[in-house]
């Protein structure tokens, strides 16, 4: 098992911990950024079990058994990329809340609407 695997599981436990107790808005969307690198870091060591070469064919490639699968790669691509885009909606709307309510606090908001 590799090191990476291990050190991104661990960072994926504490970032749903901090998410689970964050008071405010803006360290929950920092914290979600956090999940979501740790489960790319995750999903890219499942791709890569076993392999070593990389997932390009020319001349030079005799074996193609040792490849990298690509297509966990290319999800991932997909995934920051869907990531960077709920990441800028969040951080806008938590713009509009903090102008409209005064407060980034989750507990002050749910006191206010409730």
């Amino acid at each position: 098992m590799k090191i990476s695997f291990i050190l991104a599981f661990i960072l994926l436990c504490i970032s749903i911990y901090g998410i689970s107790v964050s008071k405010n808005i803006i360290k929950s969307i920092m914290l979600y950024n956090i999940i979501q690198s740790s489960v790319i870091i995750i999903f890219l060591n499942f791709g890569s079990i076993g392999a070593s070469d990389i997932p390009i064919i020319s001349e030079l490639s005799e074996n193609t058994a040792n490849m990298v699968d690509p297509l966990p790669q290319a999800l991932m691509i997909t995934a920051i990329v869907i990531g960077a885009a709920i990441t800028a909606l969040g951080l806008m709307l938590s713009i509009k809340i903090f102008h409209y309510y005064g407060t980034l606090n989750w507990k002050d908001l749910i006191e206010r609407e409730g």
